[in-house]
């Protein structure tokens, strides 16, 4: 295929995209430039919360850019304060600050928890704790936060002053915890790290210690965020409230958006020039976050997460008892996955010939983060599908 050869030729080698080139997509299908059709059940990583040609968000996007897409952030834009208003009132949260993405929504929170610890305890405050198996970015900020020592080859040194302790154990963060650290960062379920749901009684105590202390609590929801667990943030889920979360991916559908959402005590304490991005918060990008978040936060539209989640949750367990090498179920809502004693990148690899997206977390983990709009009758679709891709894997193997 020409456009692949050029690709190949010409993008730099960090990616290794499939032999693959998609021309337009529909609902919860993507159709590549020969017109096959492919179940989608990747979303561009749990970006595409509304599917593919939601009419609202084209629509909004498209009269906004009849308008003007950039003004830069010296000035106010409608949309970028409505979408902010609109997250302040659905999280409970008091400021935002928009980004371009994810790892830099999460270089900012630590920024900010950095500034908040020089504040208030001194300049030796700077001690971040976060949890190993965890993926917070690519930046060298985000990257130190990450807590896989894989993604740090080849990229030494990384910021200082993070600390990385297991997860689900409370002692391994009190034993972590002296004068100097400000923060605790952590997803409520690990994404890349392999789909690993943090325990309710765990996520109290980090709370309890952060409130103890002065640390400031960041949740990065950049996965987990708009919808994708059941609730319109993961923790709403659990009843815990971070000082700090973030937020990307579904949060503009497919628009490059991601976002520092605070609380007023510690959003206040970025000033003129502290922190800032160019393209931050304009309004093409905001006019996707607005619908997006209209849209998802309604209690309908969550409903229909929870009650599809539930019977994909069960489809998943199926499997376990149905095949030795199918290990385990993990997850929340849309966002699920399944351990498997296979080579998981083959059963990518293999599922992509057979028409259906789907990605791998951690090192065994096959990943479901499909568009929040779909049905049962499609996870039956993927289920069939996914079955025979097992099979064939498990044979060759």
């Amino acid at each position: 295929m020409d456009l692949v050869k050029k690709g190949q030729k010409i993008m730099m080698s960090n990616y290794q995209p499939f032999p693959v080139v998609f021309e337009t997509g529909d609902g919860v299908y993507l159709y590549d430039i020969e017109g096959n059709q492919y179940l989608d059940f990747t979303a561009g990583i749990a970006v595409n919360a509304l599917g593919y040609q939601d009419k609202d968000l084209q629509e909004a996007l498209k009269n906004q850019i009849d308008k003007y897409t950039h003004c830069s952030n010296f000035y106010y834009n409608e949309p970028c304060i409505e979408a902010a208003e609109l997250l302040t009132k659905l999280s409970g949260l008091d400021r935002v600050f928009f980004s371009n993405s994810g790892s830099e929504a999460n270089e900012g929170a630590i920024k900010l928890a950095r500034k908040y610890g020089f504040l208030n305890k001194g300049e030796d405050c700077n001690k971040v704790i976060s949890l190993k198996q965890s993926f917070h970015g690519r930046t060298l900020g985000s990257l130190a936060a990450t807590g896989q020592t894989k993604y740090h080859k080849g990229f030494m040194p990384l910021i200082p002053g993070v600390i990385h302790v297991e997860a689900n154990h409370i002692e391994a963060i009190k034993n972590a915890i002296d004068d100097n650290v400000c923060a605790i960062m952590l997803e409520v379920i690990q994404g890349e790290g392999g789909i690993n749901p943090l325990e309710q009684t765990y996520l109290e105590q980090v709370k309890a210690l952060c409130e103890a202390h002065n640390i400031i609590l960041i949740f990065d929801e950049v996965q987990t965020g708009i919808g994708r667990t059941g609730e319109l943030f993961a923790f709403q889920k659990y009843g815990i409230q971070p000082d700090i979360m973030t937020l990307a991916k579904g949060l503009g559908a497919g628009v490059p958006i991601g976002a520092i959402v605070a609380k007023e005590f510690v959003g206040q304490v970025f000033t003129p020039g502290d922190h800032a991005t160019t393209y931050g918060g304009n309004p093409l990008v905001t006019t996707a976050a607005k619908v997006v978040l209209e849209k998802v936060s309604k209690r309908a539209f969550l409903d229909h997460i929870n009650t599809v989640g539930e019977y994909f949750e069960k489809q998943l367990k199926a499997l376990v008892t149905q095949y030795d090498f199918v290990l385990e179920q993990r997850g929340l809502g849309l966002m699920q996955g399944i351990a498997v004693s296979l080579p998981v990148k083959e059963v990518v690899k293999k599922a992509l010939a057979n028409q259906l997206l789907l990605t791998s977390a951690g090192s065994n983990v096959v990943r479901f983060v499909p568009p929040l709009i779909i049905e049962e009758k499609h996870i039956d679709e993927m289920i069939d599908i996914l079955k025979r891709v097992l099979k064939e894997v498990s044979d060759e193997n």
